[in-house]
């Protein structure tokens, strides 16, 4: 994962196009147009030519400043839009989220959910996907109240209104799936243990597995599952395993030894293999297909709801209430990049949506030395009538820097705990 993560990180910096203009401004477009960088014509900054004076940022009106500085986050916001528009007017399609089993005792148990029912709608909102429930329920991370959930059956259009009790939902979990979390799982076909593919260099690798090898049995324990077999695996680091695998009609046995791993403090077996996906029938899947218009509407919508999803989860983490533990830092940004680009260049394109909208929320924040800082500086500049003391913005930015550092620190850490 390291080669990947520099690997990533240099696109960041290798230019692809760069000019000036007349006022000897730079422009350049980078391999991965995802930040930038700007150094003001400043007068507290250097010398400044007499000739120039009057384009110097610090004589600039409040309002000019203020759009000066909104520019980046904006262009974050903007380059979401634009590609969640060309996601949605390309066609976007989804898991229809029926409910297969409900865990005795669950919020959604007491809420009385019935497998077989479909989830349409949350707080008000509709759910067509799975992916759209999922991403209305990790809103409600660390509530406490009801979740308000619209059901349906699925042969039926009456939606029947009930509501889930929580009580500080999932707060503090690392990774929380919100899904589980609530007492549901989807209806979905049993994934089996096929092989889609083999890593290479891996343990499976030099034990011999193939791709479409179908796992039978571990240690004479029968996998039904892929879910069997992954839990097996997790619990025998270092240890070997016997395993009988279908092989073109025949029957085949390798001996594999995981390699241990550690994650949050734990040691987990790893063979490097990668599970076939089940076919999914046609009737559990729901299709959109939006003109340029409607597909910008909703590419608007989307942005919006991830951005205030965004500072909402923030607020929710100083509360406590969001483990910190999920907060990321650049080697998983890299890991997921380099994941999201395996998979195709449209869900690379919806993990980079994704990152600007975050980038965007998070130089909003109201930390000097962050566009959001500069922000708050003017807007008090503009409420009193004159300029914060430099003294007063010098500790600030100080201030500013720690914090941000820290931060930086922290996810870093982070990183570094999952790898």
């Amino acid at each position: 994962m390291w080669h990947q993560s520099a690997a990533f990180f240099y696109w960041f910096w290798y230019t692809l196009w760069r000019t000036r203009d007349r006022s000897g401004t730079e422009y350049t477009i980078s391999a991965i147009p995802l930040g930038g960088y700007v150094k003001m014509l400043d007068e507290r900054e250097g010398d400044v030519d007499p000739a120039e004076a009057h384009q110097a940022f610090n004589r600039q009106s409040v309002g000019a400043r203020i759009a000066v500085v909104s520019a980046g986050p904006i262009a974050n916001f903007l380059l979401a839009i634009v590609v969640f528009w060309a996601l949605f007017f390309r066609g976007e399609s989804g898991l229809v989220p029926v409910i297969a089993e409900v865990v005795p005792e669950s919020p959604a148990y007491y809420a009385g959910i019935e497998p077989g029912q479909e989830i349409v709608s949350v707080d008000g909102q509709l759910t067509p996907t799975t992916s759209a429930l999922s991403m209305r329920l990790l809103a409600r991370l660390g509530d406490t109240g009801n979740i308000n959930l619209g059901v349906r059956y699925v042969d039926s259009d009456v939606v029947y209104e009930s509501s889930a009790p929580i009580e500080r939902w999932l707060a503090g979990q690392e990774a929380p799936n919100p899904i589980l979390g609530l007492g549901l799982t989807i209806d979905t076909p049993p994934v089996v243990p096929l092989i889609e593919f083999v890593v290479e260099d891996s343990p499976a690798a030099a034990a011999g597995f193939l791709a479409d090898d179908l796992v039978v049995s571990a240690d004479g324990e029968a996998m039904a599952l892929w879910m069997d077999w992954v839990e097996y695996v997790r619990a025998r680091p270092g240890r070997a395993i016997e395993v009988t695998v279908l092989r073109n009609g025949m029957t085949v046995t390798l001996t594999v030894i995981p390699e241990s791993r550690e994650q949050g403090g734990e040691t987990y077996g790893s063979v490097g293999m990668q599970v076939r996906s089940p076919e999914i029938p046609e009737s559990r899947i729901r299709y959109f297909d939006r003109g340029p218009l409607e597909a910008l509407g909703a590419a608007l919508q989307r942005t919006g709801n991830l951005i205030v999803f965004t500072f909402e989860s923030m607020f929710k983490m100083l509360q406590g209430l969001i483990s910190p533990s999920n907060l990321s830092g650049p080697i998983t940004i890299a890991q997921v990049a380099a994941s999201s680009a395996e998979s195709g260049v449209w869900s690379w394109l919806g993990f980079l949506a994704l990152l600007s909208i975050s980038l965007g929320a998070l130089n909003l924040l109201p930390i000097p030395v962050l566009d959001g800082g500069h922000l708050l500086f003017y807007a008090v500049e503009a409420l009193t009538g004159r300029p914060v003391p430099e003294k007063v913005q010098a500790f600030g930015y100080q201030l500013g820097m720690m914090l941000v550092l820290s931060l930086m620190a922290f996810a870093l850490y982070n990183d570094v705990v999952r790898l």
